[in-house]
């Protein structure tokens, strides 16, 4: 049997994209999954390229990679990198066998054997192909409901690495559910670049369902108790789809809504298609309807242009969301993008300032949150074994919870008690 080794980074996006390939793999021949770089013989990286630093990352990677392999292994670079710099990759390192782009998944048993093979075709329609089965946690699935992007976003690279956003069949996604659900998963995360604009394009079909029609359907699946989803876009937040996900029992109370900026100005240059306004209103309307909903979010600092006064926008909405989560970036200029020909590029420095003030503030809002939670009570579905006796999960509002217990806890749904509380996890007692 042969040893697979595979590097995924970025996205969990990009996590599926791996588990989808591992599938395919094993269907051409036995592959054994290893952690051991030395013992495999084929290695992939599976690339991000949303930042520089990734980027930068994984030429590193190459050689150490190629350092430390069997003398017949094969390296295969795949993900958004792959897609925008294509036979670039294989020109600056002749030890790469072969690369395929985000939107060429289905791909891999083509390349794998084919020396320098590119593929990389941002057009290549894969929404109505049939993976093979394979899940890194079986008690939960990951579902890619559609691929690439439609926005046009002056800071992201993605619609250049992934294409035109297409829309998978609402049948197709079913099956696939259904089918992990009878292997044992509880709960599913539906996974697109925006994926309540689910509908708007499929490939082959003429099929009419928009994404809170799709989350209906969903919910009908028997055995199925949860569902997640990343991420939403705040332009399609319609109150339809924010009253779905509050009154739907099955729909975790767990949001992502990605702000970016909290001024409209810069907004309006990053052409996110809302105002400061417009995001705090969408987020009210969360809290109104579901106020034991977490919301979690993205943001850019130093963004070509951004004042002082931009800045502390974003703060102020910092303070009235105050979110649960934050994913907090400074900008960085990406090939393929608007934003990176801007003048009034920020400096450096003024950027990390203005992150580390950010992220400071954020922090101690956090500590309030997960201070709050202690003695109170949560349900938690357990989907991971830890060391030391312990096993993990999450809250239905997406609060990691430790407890000490073995394997009979897995794939279970159970009330616990918070005993103790940190910044990024919570410990419990089954109560």
């Amino acid at each position: 049997m042969k040893k697979l080794f595979i590097e995924t980074l970025g996205c969990a996006m990009n996590v599926r994209d791996s588990e989808h390939m591992i599938a395919e793999l094993s269907q051409k021949e036995p592959y054994e999954l290893t952690e051991t770089l030395s013992e495999a013989d084929l290695i992939i990286i599976n690339t991000c390229s949303v930042r520089e630093k990734p980027v930068a990352k994984l030429f590193s990677e190459i050689g150490v990679f190629n350092k430390h392999k069997k003398p017949n292994a094969k390296i295969g670079v795949a993900g958004c990198t792959a897609s925008h710099l294509g036979k670039e990759i294989i020109k600056r390192a002749p030890s790469v066998d072969f690369v395929i782009g985000a939107r060429n998944v289905s791909k891999i048993t083509q390349v794998v054997d084919k020396k320098h093979a590119v593929e990389i075709d941002t057009d290549f329609d894969e929404s109505t192909y049939a993976f093979g089965e394979y899940r890194t946690n079986p008690f939960k699935a990951m579902v890619n409901i559609s691929i690439g992007c439609d926005k046009s976003c002056t800071f992201c690279i993605v619609p250049a690495t992934r294409g035109d956003e297409i829309s998978i069949p609402s049948d197709l996604l079913l099956q696939e559910i259904t089918k992990a659900v009878a292997t044992g998963a509880k709960e599913v995360m539906l996974l697109g670049q925006n994926v309540n604009n689910y509908g708007r394009r499929f490939g082959s079909s003429e099929e009419h369902c928009d994404f809170t029609q799709l989350l209906q359907k969903i919910s009908n699946i028997k055995g199925l108790e949860r569902i997640r989803f990343t991420s939403p876009h705040p332009l399609h937040m319609d109150d339809t789809f924010i009253e779905e996900f509050a009154s739907n029992p099955k729909i975790c109370k767990q949001i992502h809504v990605p702000l970016q900026s909290g001024s409209t100005e810069i907004l309006k240059a990053m052409k996110r298609g809302y105002t400061k306004e417009n995001f705090i209103n969408r987020c009210e309307k969360i809290r109104a309807l579901c106020p034991e909903a977490t919301i979690s979010t993205d943001i850019i600092v130093g963004f070509p242009g951004e004042s002082d006064a931009d800045f502390e926008d974003t703060m102020d909405v910092l303070e009235k969301v105050r979110f649960e989560q934050l994913f907090s970036f400074k900008y960085s200029p990406r090939p393929h993008t608007e934003a990176a020909e801007f003048d009034a590029q920020i400096d450096n420095t003024l950027s990390g300032a203005r992150l580390t003030k950010l992220q400071a503030r954020h922090t101690e809002i956090l500590d309030e949150i997960m201070d709050a939670q202690l003695g109170k009570i949560h349900t938690v579905y357990f989907d991971e074994l830890k060391a030391n006796g312990r096993v993990s999960g999450r809250t239905d509002d997406g609060k990691l919870v430790f407890v000490e217990g073995s394997e009979e806890l897995l794939g279970k749904i159970v009330n616990v008690k918070i005993v103790k509380t940190s910044r990024g996890a919570l410990d419990a007692v089954l109560v």
